[in-house]
């Protein structure tokens, strides 16, 4: 029984997450290209690479803009999650030889006490940010229940994760946990708060834009 359901979490449902991903993000985009158009007719008339990508490099960098040097902790804090929950599940030595087995594909991997380190980094990140989600009168007025499901399910694939990895007591279904959780949060990215992070580079390339090419001014 644990076996098939493990072949059915490792195969159908992976395929079924990344179709969901994928068929989401292309309908997202879309949407949203369509929607930027039917809002401002000339909005993609005046985008300048130049100062597109001087302000999504800008951003990228720790503590450049005004608002990250005003919030020091929020800002390391936010630069290490998300530095960790990118690049642990893409460079998880376990992560690369699933796909090794399965397409003859590999490249570079963490060692294993860096990944422990990172996985660690964004349980505690998670932490941190319900807190303030908790504590700050502000923060808390404009959070919902979404909110704070979706640092849940940030959290979940790391968490089992770490479990499995260590194979602690019940490692084995923690493991069906983990891969369900990770499938789920995949489809959930579309259609979740989560798209910022492929929505980021089109809305800083828009504000750089407008900043830089028609008020002649920085967005930071």
């Amino acid at each position: 029984m644990i076996h098939d359901i493990y072949s059915l979490l490792r195969g159908p449902m992976v395929w079924l997450a990344f179709c969901i991903f994928a068929g989401g993000m292309v309908f997202r985009i879309t949407a949203m290209v369509g929607l930027a158009r039917q809002k401002d007719r000339v909005v993609f008339d005046y985008m300048n690479t130049r100062y597109a990508l001087r302000s999504i490099l800008h951003w990228m960098v720790p503590f450049a803009g005004v608002n990250m040097r005003k919030h020091p902790v929020m800002t390391l804090v936010a630069f290490v999650f998300h530095l960790s929950v990118l690049a642990t599940p893409l460079f998880l030595c376990a992560h690369i030889l699933l796909v090794k087995a399965s397409w003859n594909l590999s490249w570079w991997f963490l060692p294993d006490g860096v990944a422990d380190v990172m996985t660690a980094c964004v349980v505690a990140a998670c932490g941190f940010f319900l807190c303030r989600r908790m504590l700050l009168p502000d923060v808390r007025y404009l959070t919902t229940a979404s909110d704070l499901f979706l640092l849940a399910l940030v959290a979940s694939p790391f968490i089992s994760g770490f479990w499995a990895c260590h194979q602690w007591p019940g490692y084995p279904v923690v493991m069906m946990a983990h891969m369900l959780s990770g499938e789920i949060l995949l489809a959930a990215i579309p259609f979740t708060r989560l798209i910022h992070m492929f929505f980021f580079p089109f809305t800083r390339g828009y504000m750089g834009s407008e900043f830089g090419g028609v008020r002649h001014a920085k967005d930071w």
